[in-house]
């Protein structure tokens, strides 16, 4: 059975990484999470991984600009996806922090 009960989390956007030891390594976000909701985070980060690389082979192909490309719209919806679960999970700096960067739809920082 998996544990149900909430967490302290770190998150690094850059690596991908999610650690509950603070000191481990540089982090951005602190969330409150169980067991289930960072799997699902770190589903989200392991496909953005997996899309990235995609992006970078494609990305040698000079005459598909970015806004055409499925790759790139992929991660980018899967960002937001994650930008999305952070704000959901995270305490009030993660939440204030995300709500300035504009990139989520008002909707998902009323429901909360």
């Amino acid at each position: 059975m998996v544990d149900e009960r909430k967490k302290t989390y770190y998150v690094s956007m850059a690596t991908g990484e999610i650690s509950q030891l603070k000191t481990a390594s540089s982090w951005d976000f602190e969330i409150q999470a169980t067991d289930r909701e960072i799997a699902e985070l770190r589903e989200y980060f392991d496909q953005n991984y997996s899309t990235d690389w995609q992006a970078f082979w494609r990305a040698h192909v000079p005459y598909v600009q970015y806004h055409y490309d499925r790759e790139n719209d992929a991660y980018d919806r899967t960002l937001t996806k994650i930008y999305e679960q952070i704000y959901r999970l995270g305490n009030e700096e993660a939440k204030a922090h995300i709500r300035s960067l504009g990139i989520l739809p008002a909707e998902n920082e009323t429901n909360e």
